[in-house]
């Protein structure tokens, strides 16, 4: 079975194996060298305590007996001496002396300190590697010479070479193994992601990754399922939207074209001539409205909407509101009351913050019946102001309340023409209130009437 390797599996893959490669190698040969050079310095200084060892022995007893055994304790041993005179004239040798051994001894040693010290240390050219301790015993005076092979320090850092090279290759192979076991568990999440990301990008909108822990890939993981749901409530809602649009717009210009059939005809009375004008009109007026509040929402969407905020003394900035609507609710026996009396200022734009309190006092009217009361009041909540709209009308049920903000949604699905609307108004009232760095929440119960809440910043006045 082929096991298929991403590009990324790859990629990554090799870049790490090349650099943990590079990195091992170099420990390696750090390690290599000193241990070799550590070894051959541990050769030469057992070397120099050998030959300082029969020094000592031969200024304890110098007899011919003495030097006899010395020479026959190196015969078996696997390093060589020779002791010779001040001259260098050799005394005694525990083996015939070679060509090597006759060069060493041939070089100028000049002052050779009483501890000994080392003539040849090249363990990679030469034949072997000497020491050399001076001793005197009465009147006799002379050097120890202590040899050993090259060919046995070299067989010993064969050893060691060959120990590096298996643990080289087992630790490489085990980095590989590594490597591509971390670089699948980084890589698997970011080719489950990609692909997520096309299918976004594809318009299909069905992604849900799996949970993928608390690490960075893990919150990406989560943005892109955010992301992909986001998405599809908003393909959702444009759907929607368009629909809601085409409906919204079919009715006005279906009452407009049909009733301007009507109102061509000869046969009819002026007077009956005139309503149908009339309802022309305000099916045009209708459609005027919805058209400038798609273009309000359109501005908002692309931050378009220029808003001029500025300190407003709030409570003298309500009466006026109140007063504007009082002949609207009068002609309909609701009762207005404005609950505010006291010294607050706020920043907002007054003519769009206007637009908002219109827009509730205006549905205020439409869902209350006679002789019930709409109270505007203001009141301070945690240093922010709280204006509250609270009528006695029809209220909103609570499936509904949710939902109250988006576009085009409305309670009342029959659709009425008096009291139909747009059902945009919420919806940029909403967003105008937030673009005033404010916050608008509804409460409401079925039969028991319905309570807008507006939280704004006071300022000092």
């Amino acid at each position: 079975m082929v096991i298929p390797i991403n590009k990324i599996t790859l990629k990554l893959g090799l870049w790490f194996f090349f650099v943990m490669l590079i990195v091992e190698v170099c420990l390696f040969f750090f390690l290599h060298t000193n241990m070799v050079k550590d070894r051959v310095e541990e050769e030469l200084t057992a070397l120099q305590a050998r030959g300082n060892s029969h020094r000592d022995v031969l200024e304890d007893v110098y007899h011919e007996d003495t030097l006899r055994h010395i020479a026959v304790m190196e015969q078996n041993a696997d390093t060589e001496v020779i002791i010779t005179d001040q001259e260098k004239n050799i005394i005694i040798s525990s083996s015939k002396l070679d060509k090597g051994e006759q060069a060493i001894l041939s070089k100028n040693i000049n002052t050779v300190p009483r501890n000994g010290k080392v003539l040849e240390q090249e363990w990679r050219s030469e034949e072997y590697i000497s020491t050399v301790s001076p001793y005197t015993a009465g009147e006799q005076q002379g050097y120890v010479f202590m040899f050993k092979s090259t060919s046995q320090v070299q067989d010993l850092i064969s050893r060691l070479t060959r120990h590096f090279l298996v643990a080289g290759v087992l630790t490489a192979a085990l980095l590989l193994l590594t490597i591509l076991f971390l670089t699948k568990s980084v890589t698997t999440p970011l080719i489950r992601m990609k692909k997520a990301t096309e299918k976004l990008s594809k318009g299909d909108f069905s992604v849900d990754l799996p949970d993928m822990g608390e690490d960075e890939l893990g919150e990406l993981s989560r943005s892109i399922t955010v992301l992909a749901r986001d998405l599809k409530h908003l393909k959702e809602e444009r759907s929607e939207f368009l629909s809601s649009i085409s409906h919204e717009l079919r009715t006005p210009l279906t009452y407009i074209k049909g009733y301007a059939d009507v109102a061509r005809r000869k046969n009819i009375e002026g007077s009956e001539r005139d309503r149908y004008l009339d309802i022309i009109y305000e099916e045009s007026e209708k459609l005027t409205d919805m058209v400038k509040d798609l273009f309000d929402l359109a501005k908002m969407d692309q931050n378009m909407f220029v808003i001029h905020r500025e300190k407003v003394q709030l409570c003298a900035y309500l009466r006026g509101i109140c007063e504007k609507m009082r002949p609207a609710f009068k002609e309909k026996g609701i009762e207005l009351e404005a609950d505010c009396q006291k010294e607050i200022h706020v920043m907002i734009d007054p003519l769009r913050f206007e637009q908002v309190l219109l827009n509730l006092l205006d549905n205020a009217i439409k869902y209350s019946g006679s002789s019930t009361k709409v109270t505007l009041s203001v009141k301070r909540e945690k240093g922010e102001v709280v204006i509250e709209i609270k009528d006695e009308g029809r209220g909103i049920p609570e499936e509904h309340l949710p939902f109250i903000f988006e576009r085009f949604y409305r309670v009342d699905k029959s659709r009425s023409r008096d009291l139909g609307g747009t059902g945009l108004g919420l919806s940029i009232a909403k967003e105008l209130v937030e673009a005033n760095k404010g916050r608008m929440e509804v409460k409401s119960e079925a039969g028991k009437g319905s309570t807008f809440l507006i939280w704004i910043e006071e300022v000092a006045g």
